[in-house]
């Protein structure tokens, strides 16, 4: 395996990592803001990290000469689709079906490689891309209470979040000949920082409490989940992901979505308390086979986008 495509990997696994955790820093910032207010101040932060790193030269931003259009529709599609999907999808459906949702992510995205990248997996690797997301499938059926397509409108938010996933991931590959992964995620930032900013202190004039808007600053858990989420989720983990999927195709990087969730579980159990049974070990093992197998049995031809 070429060097890039090993750095890539590792990118992959080390971004995975902080996103699996941010379950954790979310659900924790959650018991002091709501959704669109933590999301507000999480961009927010990760903007200012950007321009620090600007400052410093540790971080490389030119636009000069470049459209900026493309940027635009990939920061429309994620953060702010995949969050407002996500988030009104998660409070209406079950836990169960919202994971059975996100696990088919890979295969979504499958499809739009195909499509728009001309990406055409070797049959070993969709085996082993539908090996993951049954490794996802089978630890939440087995872990019961499946309740799927209890309320159509909050699986309608849910697979809007799906689809808003599997375009990113192949319109960031797409996109990513033309701009760096810096210029992505510090474009993204920007986008979230704006857009949800202003949902946000429209919905506190409207509760009239625009007072109390920068007042989780001055809670130690709060400031904690936005360092979190804005430094390590946001600057860090897009980062390495935006790298990843410039240096693989879209449907390799994508079943790293699985291991995301997997780790989510592992940290529950590790900080929250969680039970962990035998189906999660049967579960992960097929979710590691498939991220392994997805890379291990890649073709080596150079991919046309045009």
């Amino acid at each position: 395996m070429p060097k890039e495509e090993k750095k890539a990997i590792i990118a992959g696994l080390v971004c995975s990592f902080i996103f699996g955790f941010s379950f954790l820093f979310t659900k924790k910032g959650l018991e002091v803001m709501d959704t669109y207010h933590l999301l507000a101040l999480r961009f927010s932060f990760a903007f200012m990290v950007f321009v620090i790193l600007r400052i410093t030269g540790y971080v490389k931003v030119n636009f000069r000469g470049k459209s900026l259009w493309p940027l635009l529709f990939i920061s429309f599609i994620e953060p702010i689709l995949y969050f407002i999907f996500e988030t009104i999808g998660i409070k209406l459906t079950s836990s169960s079906e919202t994971g059975m949702m996100i696990a088919v992510i890979p295969v979504i995205t499958l499809v739009f490689a195909f499509f728009l990248l001309g990406e055409r997996p070797n049959p070993g690797q969709i085996f082993f891309i539908f090996l993951s997301v049954f490794g996802m499938v089978f630890m939440i059926v087995m872990k019961g209470k499946l309740e799927v397509g209890e309320n159509l409108i909050g699986t309608l938010f849910v697979l809007g979040a799906v689809v808003s996933a599997g375009l990113y991931n192949v319109i960031s590959r797409k996109i990513s000949k033309e701009y760096t992964p810096q210029e992505i995620t510090y474009f993204m930032m920007i986008v979230g920082m704006v857009f949800f900013n202003a949902l946000s202190i429209i919905r506190h004039i409207m509760n009239n409490d625009l007072i109390n808007y920068f007042a989780p600053l001055f809670n130690l858990k709060a400031v904690v989940s936005i360092f979190y989420l804005g430094f390590l989720s946001s600057v860090v983990a897009y980062l390495l992901f935006n790298y990843m999927i410039s240096k693989i195709e879209a449907t390799r990087s994508s079943v790293f979505s699985n291991l995301t969730t997997l780790i989510s579980i592992l940290a529950g159990v590790l900080l929250g308390n969680e039970n962990f049974y035998w189906y999660n070990i049967l579960g992960s093992l097929f979710i590691l086979g498939g991220i392994w197998g997805t890379n291990r049995f890649a073709g080596k031809k150079e991919l046309n986008y045009a």
